[in-house]
């Protein structure tokens, strides 16, 4: 596992915008019941898996590392490993204005599931619609 300070690194230079994480937001996620972490420093899928479903809390991808395949290989890992825990679906939250996010998503076979209007704030901007995907784990 990847030590909590240089994911929240990461995060931060990934979503510049945001409100970071902490390490100690992301010790704490690293360390709750189900905690399912895929991938490294560079880029990770950091999410949960309850029963049979996972949800991913976040994917992170440094920008010195974008396409590089960082993601979509965190984001597969992540599917191993939530389909070993015995989930059965994933599922995720992701910006409508996100258009690289959505495109990884859809080519992992994420569908639309529903939508939350006015979910993430814009600074300057209206909040940006969030998008609920999901998808089978086989």
């Amino acid at each position: 596992m990847s030590d909590p300070q240089a994911l929240a690194d990461t995060y931060a230079a990934a979503f510049p915008a945001e409100r970071g994480w902490s390490a100690a937001e992301f010790s704490a996620l690293l360390a709750a019941p189900g905690a399912i972490f895929t991938g490294d420093a560079t880029a990770f899928v950091l999410g949960r898996a309850t029963l049979d479903e996972a949800e991913i809390l976040t994917l992170a991808t440094h920008p010195d590392h974008r396409r590089e395949g960082r993601a979509r290989t965190a984001l597969a890992a992540f599917h191993a490993a939530a389909h070993a825990a015995g989930a059965t679906t994933a599922f995720l939250e992701v910006a409508e204005d996100n258009a690289a996010a959505r495109a990884l998503y859809e080519a992992a076979g994420y569908m639309r599931a529903g939508r939350r209007p006015g979910y993430y704030p814009r600074p300057g901007q209206a909040p940006a619609a969030a998008l609920i995907l999901r998808r089978p784990l086989r």
